[in-house]
């Protein structure tokens, strides 16, 4: 829309012939005209702006993207589910992600517990279905009562796989179920995985085994097979 100067310029009367303006100048005239802000009253605000920019170009490409999956949007909508699943297997795999390495962390903190200790708290832990707590406290029952029965030395800095590793040169028959409940130990305290019912139950098992186990010594072992041979020398002579 033009002012009426503008219009008065145009044409002068309905009886004289209009008149002529420039292209160049006509464009000025005009954008200037439209550059007054009563024009703009009721524009929308560069943020506005901005959103509306924003949720296009999020149409464009789902419609693009959506064109170039087969299937079309149904096909990239299995795709995106099919995606998020996978994200979620990993994640709940190889647990939250760290942003440093923690290496070799140590078993116990620096409170000095019994093993009866430990076992009583694992067990509140579990009444209130706490496996993580649980399972972390009950191995470090195991550990402490290997260590009150003189079958490991007491050694703060340890880690689980120190002391399962460690564990199995005296209980040789549980070194298997040892070395797993050091890597569920490891798993729920350092690498971010929940505990779970299960391994807490296993871990209550190898405790109550360890009890009943006795050790095998390696003093016994070569008194045993020094024993074994002199029989074997007696007889050979007897004969």
């Amino acid at each position: 829309m033009l002012s009426r100067t503008a219009v008065r310029t145009v044409a002068r009367s309905g009886d004289e012939p209009p008149v002529t303006i420039p292209r160049d100048p006509a464009r000025e005239a005009a954008r200037r005209e439209l550059s007054k802000r009563m024009y703009h009253e009721n524009d929308p605000s560069w943020f506005q702006r901005a959103l509306n920019a924003f949720w296009d170009w999020i149409g464009e490409l789902f419609s693009r993207a959506s064109t170039a999956t087969p299937g079309g949007t149904l096909g990239l909508v299995v795709v995106i589910l099919a995606v998020v699943a996978v994200l979620g297997a990993l994640w709940w795999r190889l647990g939250t992600p760290r942003r440093s390495a923690v290496s070799a962390p140590a078993l116990f903190d620096d409170r000095p517990r019994s093993a009866a200790d430990h076992r009583a708290a694992a067990q509140a832990h579990a009444a209130q279905g706490h496996w993580s707590q649980a399972v972390q406290e009950r191995m470090r029952a195991v550990v402490r009562a290997l260590e009150e029965r003189a079958l490991l030395d007491i050694r703060p800095g340890r880690t689980a796989d120190e002391a399962a590793t460690e564990a199995g040169h005296a209980l040789p028959a549980h070194r298997d179920r040892l070395r797993t409940a050091a890597r569920d130990f490891d798993d729920v305290a350092y690498g971010g995985r929940p505990g779970s019912e299960e391994s807490y139950r296993r871990l209550t098992e190898l405790d109550h085994d360890l009890e009943r186990s006795k050790p095998q010594l390696a003093s016994s072992t070569a008194g045993s097979s020094t024993g074994d041979a002199d029989r074997d020398t007696r007889r050979g002579a007897a004969e």
